[in-house]
């Protein structure tokens, strides 16, 4: 799967704004400083996502970025699609006839990766920030963090 710093800074970058904005915009350097990204990298992307239409510019003194939209209509699938982020597993180009194999064939297991890709597609497309922002995509995850935490506990770590 191909989903590199670009998609996983731009997202934590919108629920940062999400977090954070309450309605003002927020300067890209608070952003970095709190989410430990480089300032020139948050500007590229957020010139992607303004372009995306998820953002707005707001330029002068206590200028920053706003969400376009409410943290509830944006998919974290449209943040890294924005940043021009591809959400697949198979070595072959989508769309294209021909395989990720030299003699223009597809490999064995190319159906299992391409359905991987598109469940992580579907998945990723019904988060939505809020959802983030709120925790609510803890899962078999959180689940077995919290079980980690609740171990340590009676261990008296």
């Amino acid at each position: 799967m191909k989903l590199s710093t670009k998609g996983r800074y731009a997202v934590m970058a919108l629920v940062d704004l999400a977090t954070h904005s309450n309605g003002q915009p927020i300067a890209l350097a608070d952003v970095a400083d709190r989410q430990e990204i480089s300032l020139s990298y948050l500007e590229q992307l957020f010139g992607r996502l303004r372009r995306g239409q998820l953002v707005n510019s707001v330029r002068g003194p206590g200028g920053g970025y706003l969400l376009a939209r409410e943290s509830s209509e944006i998919r974290v699938a449209d943040v890294i699609m924005a940043v021009d982020e591809t959400i697949k597993a198979t070595r072959c180009t989508p769309g294209s006839p021909s395989g990720c194999h030299g003699r223009q064939q597809r490999c064995l297991t190319h159906d299992l990766w391409e359905e991987l890709g598109n469940q992580i597609y579907l998945f990723l497309s019904s988060v939505s920030l809020e959802d983030v922002v709120d925790r609510k995509v803890l899962g078999a995850s959180g689940m077995l963090y919290a079980m980690g935490r609740d171990q340590q506990m009676v261990a008296g770590e």
